[in-house]
């Protein structure tokens, strides 16, 4: 039975892997779009605070938030 789930696994894997790949060539087309416009790239300072920093930093505030959340429910004890 896990080889039968295992063959399953790795076929769905391949075939959406090569969906993916089928799906996204015209991503890697050589000539521009018509009204193709692009901005200004971005500095590897903005890129890495972009896609680093503000993910990690947004992280932590709502994990703080839930801790400062969940203590505030928390039953009193007396010792």
């Amino acid at each position: 039975m896990d080889k039968k789930n295992a063959l399953r696994a790795g076929a769905v894997t391949a075939g959406s892997t090569l969906m993916m790949l089928l799906m996204t060539s015209p991503a890697l087309a050589v000539t521009r779009d018509d009204g193709d416009d692009p901005g200004p790239g971005l500095s590897v300072a903005e890129t890495l605070g972009l896609y680093v920093a503000a993910p990690i930093v947004l992280f932590l505030i709502i994990a703080g938030l839930v801790m400062v959340g969940d203590k505030s429910r928390k039953p009193q004890t007396k010792n």
